[in-house]
């Protein structure tokens, strides 16, 4: 039986309910959602990277980025990305910051990926991004 190892980068804050930010079993990489808090630090409360999509959007991005690396994947190696917008107006805001993003990447083949609206998100978060990762 492989083990089962919980990931939460030195970026993230400790999650505040008994959950892990990613979970690597065996060759399988589980990034839970993730919204664009800046980087942690000391003493301070999650942050949001800022109010807009874009801001907000890049940041989740670098969030999810930085578990898979934790886990030692990239994003090659995701097969799914669902992402949650709080306002379906968001749509084709997202989908342009989404294709410049990856472009970036230079992902040899992007992954498949599913986008909903989520009313859920707590007062000033925009989006939520999480990824399945299938490594080797």
């Amino acid at each position: 039986m492989t083990d089962k190892t919980a990931l939460t980068p030195k970026t993230h804050t400790a999650p505040p309910a008994r959950f892990s930010h990613g979970v690597r079993k065996g060759n399988i990489l589980q990034v839970a959602g993730q919204v664009g808090f800046l980087p942690a630090e000391e003493g301070r409360p999650p942050t949001p990277a800022g109010p807009t999509l874009r801001e907000q959007t890049l940041q989740t991005l670098a969030n999810v980025k930085a578990i898979l690396e934790e886990g030692g994947a990239g994003w090659d190696d995701v097969v799914m990305i669902r992402v949650y917008l709080t306002d379906v107006d968001h749509f084709a805001e997202m989908n342009d910051l989404y294709d410049a993003y990856f472009e970036e990447q230079a992902l040899t083949a992007p992954p498949a990926a599913r986008t909903t609206v989520y009313v859920g998100l707590p007062a000033g978060l925009l989006v939520e991004i999480d990824a399945l990762a299938v490594l080797g």
